[in-house]
């Protein structure tokens, strides 16, 4: 599933803006989250990440800058698996893509706060662009990530389920 959620996010994302951009990279995580759990849910998440780096789809300014946004942030997404012993419901699906995208980026936006500040518009605080551009990202993100998995979840339910 994290080779999968790497392909998705090879195709072009949705752009909202010059800074913002939308994907459905995040969703076999989530369901790998939510069918099994955090715990596996962010070791997909990590190699998902690990993938970035290793096939060269990563934009990497320090070494810390990369730990956090490939391997941690990507690794967050994994908390969506929070809710897996309750019975699953489109209440709880969407729940668990708002922590899961929520989780994702807390982390790209400390990054963007620190690493990316210089592409903030003159007199823009570095946090407050960096909450924009993500929190707008991830905002849209969550809305998508969520209509596509309460669609999944009424078409084809065992996707959800652990046999």
């Amino acid at each position: 599933m994290a080779a999968l959620a790497f392909i998705l996010d090879l195709i072009p994302a949705i752009n909202i803006g010059p800074w913002m951009s939308v994907s459905i990279a995040m969703l076999p995580v989530f369901i790998v989250s939510l069918r099994w759990g955090w715990k596996v849910g962010m070791a997909s998440g990590f190699i998902w990440g690990l993938l970035q780096i290793a096939l060269g789809d990563a934009y990497i300014l320090t070494p810390l800058q990369a730990f956090i946004e490939y391997f941690i942030a990507f690794s967050f997404v994994g908390l969506a698996g929070l809710f897996t012993n309750r019975s699953t419901s489109a209440r709880l699906i969407v729940l668990a893509v708002f922590i899961g995208s929520i989780a994702r980026y807390f982390w790209h936006f400390l990054a963007g706060w620190v690493y990316f500040a210089e592409y903030a518009p003159e007199g823009m605080p570095a946090a407050l662009y960096s909450l924009a551009v993500n929190g707008g990202t991830a905002l849209f993100t969550f809305i998508l990530c969520s209509i596509v998995l309460v669609l999944l979840w009424k078409t084809a339910p065992r996707l959800f389920h652990v046999r």
